[in-house]
C-alpha cells in the first residue's frame, strides 16, 4: 500500500476506531440484555438467559469462513458496509421481538447482529494492522481494543438505566399482579428496547453508507498467501500443524471466560443477594480492568516483558482470581469477577499470533479456524448455567481453573507442538 497522507491517515483510523467502539457497544451490551430478558421474556432459568450469549457468539463459527468468501467479491471496504447493514437488519428485529415478548425473535435477531459483526470484523480488522508503520502496529491495536471496551462500559451504563432502573421494585410488584396487569408490565418492560434499537439500527445505516462514499483505502491481499510454510513445504493441510490446533482450543477456551467474567456478572450478583439497580454496573467493572490490562500491556510489551510471558502472567491471574471469587463472598466475591478483565485482557493478542506463526500459504484459513473458535463465548456460558443449576452460581466458576490451565500449557509449551524451529 502506498503512504497515506497524514490526513487521510488520522481520517482512516478514525473510522476503524468508530467500528471498534460499534464492535463493543454492541457485544458487551449482552451482559444486561441476560438479566433484562430474563425478565421480560419471563424465563424460568438462568441457563435459558444465557442463550443470549449462544445466539450472538456462535455466528462468529458459523460466518467465520463464509465471510472470507464474500470479502473476496465484495473487497474489504465495500465488505464493512454489507456488515454494518446486516447488523442494522438485526437490529430492527428486537422492534417486533420486543412488541411480541418473544425470546426466540430476540435471538435471531442477535444471531443476525452476531452475523454481521462477524463479517466486519473480518473486514476490518486488518487495518489496524496496516494503517501505519508496522512497528508502531501493537499499538494501534491497543488503542482499538480501547475503544471496544470504553463502548462496552457506557453501553451497559445506558441500556442498564434503561431496561434495569426500577428491576428489583418490579420484578417485586410482579409476584402480586394478576395476569392482565403482569402482562401489561411486562409489555411495557419489553419495550424499552425498541426505541434504543432503532436508534442502534439507524446509525449503523448511516456509517455502512458513511464507509461507502469514504476516502478509507481498500487492502489488495491478492497477491498474498503463495509462500510457503516456514519449515513446512511438505504441508498439505491446515490440520497438519499441531500448535495451531491447540491454539485454536486456546482461543475458543479464552472467549469463553472472557464472556463469563463479562456477561455472567450481573445474575451472579443477583443471585448474591445483590439489588439489580446495583448489580447492572458490575459488568462495567470487568471491561474496565481490561482496559487498566491494555494500558499495561502498551506500556510494559515489549520493553519490559514478552507477550508470551504477559500470557503466562494473565493465566497465573486468572487461576487466582477464579479461586478468590470462588472462596469469598458478597462484594468481595464479585470484585474477583471483575478482576479477571485484567487477567483476561492480553490474551487475544498473544495467542493468535502464536498459533498462526510459521503457517506460511495456510495463514488465512488458519485465521478463519481461530476466529471460529469465539464460539466458545457461545459453549461456555451454557456450561455455567447448567453448573449453576446442578451446583450454585460461585461454584460454578470453577469450570474456569482448567481453562486458564490450559491456556498456560499453551503459553508454555503448545506453542511450540510439531515446530522444528
Amino acid at each position: 500500500m502506498t503512504q497515506t497522507k497524514p490526513s487521510s491517515y488520522l481520517m482512516s483510523i478514525t473510522i476503524i476506531g468508530i467500528l471498534f467502539f460499534i464492535f463493543g457497544f454492541v457485544t458487551w451490551i449482552n451482559g444486561t440484555l441476560i438479566p433484562y430478558l430474563k425478565i421480560a421474556c419471563e424465563l424460568e432459568t438462568d441457563f435459558q438467559s444465557y442463550l443470549v450469549a449462544t445466539a450472538f457468539f456462535i455466528a462468529y463459527t458459523v460466518m467465520a469462513i463464509p465471510s472470507s468468501y464474500v470479502l473476496k467479491k465484495t473487497g474489504y471496504k465495500k465488505g464493512m458496509s454489507v456488515g454494518l447493514f446486516i447488523m442494522a437488519a438485526g437490529a430492527i428485529l428486537f422492534v417486533p421481538a420486543a412488541n411480541a415478548r418473544n425470546f426466540d425473535l430476540f435471538l435471531v435477531g442477535l444471531f443476525i447482529i452476531g452475523t454481521g459483526l462477524a463479517l466486519l470484523q473480518t473486514a476490518s480488522n486488518p487495518y489496524a494492522t496496516i494503517l501505519g508503520p508496522i512497528e508502531s502496529a501493537a499499538t494501534r491495536i491497543s488503542i482499538m481494543g480501547i475503544c471496544n471496551k470504553v463502548a462496552g462500559i457506557i453501553a451497559g451504563l445506558i441500556f442498564g438505566y434503561i431496561a434495569l432502573n426500577d428491576a428489583d421494585a418490579l420484578e417485586a410488584s410482579l409476584k402480586t399482579m394478576d395476569q392482565a396487569a403482569k402482562n401489561a408490565t411486562l409489555d411495557e418492560l419489553a419495550s424499552r428496547v425498541i426505541v434504543p434499537y432503532m436508534i442502534i439500527a439507524g446509525v449503523l445505516v448511516f456509517l455502512a453508507i458513511a464507509i461507502l462514499f469514504s476516502t478509507l483505502p481498500d487492502i489488495d491481499d491478492s497477491g498474498e498467501g503463495e509462500e510457503k510454510a516456514v519449515g513446512h513445504v511438505d504441508k498439505t493441510s491446515v490440520f497438519q500443524f499441531p500448535h495451531l490446533m491447540l491454539g485454536v482450543i486456546a482461543l475458543f477456551l479464552y472467549v469463553g471466560v472472557e464472556v463469563l467474567a463479562g456477561d455472567t456478572i450481573i445474575s451472579y450478583g443477583k443471585s448474591l443477594g445483590i439489588e439489580l439497580s446495583t448489580a447492572r454496573y458490575f459488568t462495567q467493572g470487568t471491561l474496565a480492568c481490561m482496559l487498566v490490562g491494555y494500558i499495561i500491556g502498551i506500556i510494559a510489551i515489549p520493553k519490559y516483558m514478552s507477550q508470551q510471558m504477559a500470557l503466562k502472567i494473565c493465566t497465573w491471574l486468572g487461576v487466582i482470581f477464579t479461586i478468590g471469587a470462588v472462596t469469598t463472598n458478597g462484594y468481595v466475591s464479585v470484585a474477583f469477577i471483575a478482576l479477571l478483565g485484567l487477567a483476561n485482557s492480553l490474551m487475544w493478542p498473544a495467542i493468535f499470533p502464536l498459533a498462526i506463526s510459521g503457517l506460511g500459504k495456510f495463514t488465512k484459513i488458519g485465521s478463519a479456524l481461530l476466529i471460529m473458535a469465539i464460539a466458545g463465548g457461545a459453549i461456555l456460558p451454557l456450561v455455567y448455567g447448567h453448573l449453576s443449576e446442578i451446583w450454585n452460581s460461585k461454584h460454578a466458576y470453577l469450570i474456569m481453573v482448567p481453562c486458564y490451565l490450559y491456556i498456560m500449557y499453551f503459553a508454555i509449551k503448545g506453542h511450540k507442538a510439531g515446530k522444528t524451529v
